[in-house]
């Protein structure tokens, strides 16, 4: 899927790709992965950029357990590429909010936004009408920089 929009800041247009799939509640992490995976090598990353394809692997597994898990919820996955930040989206049903929790001895989880953290340039988390979704950005290594990822 393509769209083109009109950037209400500088006036000019703006151009994006995006994907989606939905992820129902008996539906595995590694098919969103997957899936995830090939669109990625669509746009070049898997060559240029394989440590950053494996931050957004890992963000999209945390995020779509997420939804599983914790909003037994199905999950809507939307990758979006706007030549300045891939945007990785997972929809829930669930209103409630994730937050970064220290990690603890006593849990088995809740490590997974401070994995989101530590891996997107930036994330954040919105209610919606029928929800929420959890965003993650992804910026691409500068060329010639040395390093896929500072």
């Amino acid at each position: 899927m393509t769209s083109a929009g009109r950037d209400t800041v500088s006036g000019s247009s703006v151009r994006a790709v995006g994907w989606a799939r939905s992820l129902p509640l008996d539906s595995g992490v590694k098919a969103a992965r997957d899936w995830a995976r090939e669109h990625l090598k669509a746009l070049g990353w898997t060559e240029c950029a394989p440590q950053t394809v494996d931050a957004v692997l890992l963000t999209i597994s945390e995020l779509v357990t997420n939804a599983h898990v914790h909003a037994r919820s199905s999950a809507q996955l939307v990758l979006t590429w706007d030549t300045h930040c891939l945007h990785v989206a997972v929809h829930d049903t669930s209103d409630r909010l994730p937050t970064p929790r220290p990690p603890s001895e006593e849990r088995l989880g809740g490590r997974g936004m401070l994995l989101v953290d530590a891996l997107a340039d930036e994330w954040q988390a919105r209610r919606c009408p029928d929800g929420k979704i959890v965003d993650a950005c992804f910026r691409p290594p500068v060329p010639g920089a040395g390093t896929d990822r500072s």
